[in-house]
């Protein structure tokens, strides 16, 4: 963990801290980080109607500039009522090549939230919840209790022979409270909400945040970034009694940000999929997602991530169905110029939405 991370656990430093990490400050689209919002894609007929299903959208529509959109919608005036509460997803890779990744996404937060929280200035009510991309808890730690007297090697905090605190922590797309494993926290979050998000109540959201988001490096290779979405803002654990319960509301928009370096490769399904169940989660309203996507850019004709990096087909284009999206390089120094972008984004999506009902 970095002292540049550490000193982002105060609101009033956030800019002073956390605004400038010696990185790029603004994507370059020459380095493959183009930030990019599509127009015109209509989720499909059977997203439409909010049921999930395997078939998706067709094939998109006409794609914008995002700084282009927003000044229109500025001009305009926004379409909807506007929202006054926003659900934050993030999807956080936690195999063994993420950890300056990690770190990256924990110093450009507290900014982020910072210029959120003033750009949208009816929209004050935020739950924040952070996933990882598998279902394990410790790593391999509780196979390797079993050789070595009930020690694990890779993390002695590994409480061998009693495992996760509940069976939310080992189940995939549960929200994060307790990393734990090799680079991770290793420690209880302990949110204020009581719940395994955050909320308006955070003391200290950006520490709150620091805890949750560093996952660590020992997750499974074949990551689960899709499923792990999928099954964050799925009915089953959002029920009442369940990991998620409170998370998703109907009467907010949904952010997600999923950040991982590799291809998905663990996931069942196919984007088109992944794609009509997280626009079941909001009644079929595709417009009440924004899709923030730092992935791999090796498709870009002068990419940042390196040549050995799979393209991430499936998960670009994932991101990309999406009405409201952005892209970026998840191989950037600085997630800064990526993020003022986007809540560009979300400002022009809280205008023009109208609650379901």
């Amino acid at each position: 963990m970095s002292s540049r991370a550490s000193a982002c656990a105060l609101w009033s430093l956030a800019i002073a801290a956390c605004g400038d990490t010696g990185g790029r400050d603004a994507p370059q689209t020459g380095s493959g980080v183009g930030s990019l919002s599509s127009a015109g894609s209509d989720g499909g007929a059977d997203a439409a109607s909010g049921q999930a299903s395997d078939d998706g959208p067709g094939s998109g529509g006409l794609v914008l500039d995002v700084g282009a959109a927003t000044q229109a919608s500025a001009e305009e005036g926004g379409g909807g009522e506007g929202c006054h509460k926003v659900d934050f997803l993030f999807v956080i890779d936690n195999s063994s090549s993420m950890g300056d990744e990690q770190d990256a996404l924990i110093t450009s937060f507290p900014g982020f939230m910072l210029t959120i929280q003033n750009t949208l200035t009816d929209a004050q009510d935020y739950h924040v919840m952070v996933v990882d991309t598998d279902a394990l808890w410790g790593g391999e730690c509780e196979l390797l209790c079993n050789f070595f007297g009930g020690v694990c090697p890779d993390n002695p905090a590994y409480p061998c022979g009693q495992g996760p605190p509940s069976p939310c922590d080992a189940t995939l797309g549960a929200g994060v409270t307790y990393p734990l494993g090799g680079d991770a926290t290793n420690m209880q979050c302990n949110f204020s909400s009581g719940l395994r998000f955050m909320d308006i109540t955070e003391p200290d959201l950006p520490a709150a945040f620091q805890c949750a988001a560093k996952v660590g490096s020992d997750g499974d290779s074949d990551e689960k970034a899709a499923s792990s979405m999928v099954s964050a803002l799925s009915e089953e654990l959002s029920q009442p009694g369940a990991c998620n319960e409170g998370f998703i509301r109907d009467d907010a928009i949904l952010v997600i940000t999923m950040i991982t370096d590799e291809e998905d490769k663990g996931s069942t399904g196919t984007p088109e999929g992944w794609y009509a169940n997280v626009i079941a989660s909001k009644k079929g309203d595709a417009n009440a997602v924004v899709m923030l996507g730092l992935i791999n850019d090796r498709d870009q004709p002068a990419p940042v991530c390196p040549a050995e990096s799979e393209d991430a087909v499936k998960l670009r284009t994932l991101v990309e169905m999406f009405p409201n999206h952005i892209r970026g390089s998840v191989c950037e120094i600085s997630f800064n110029g990526f993020f003022e972008e986007a809540v560009a984004l979300i400002d022009q999506t809280c205008d023009e939405f109208t609650p379901a009902g």
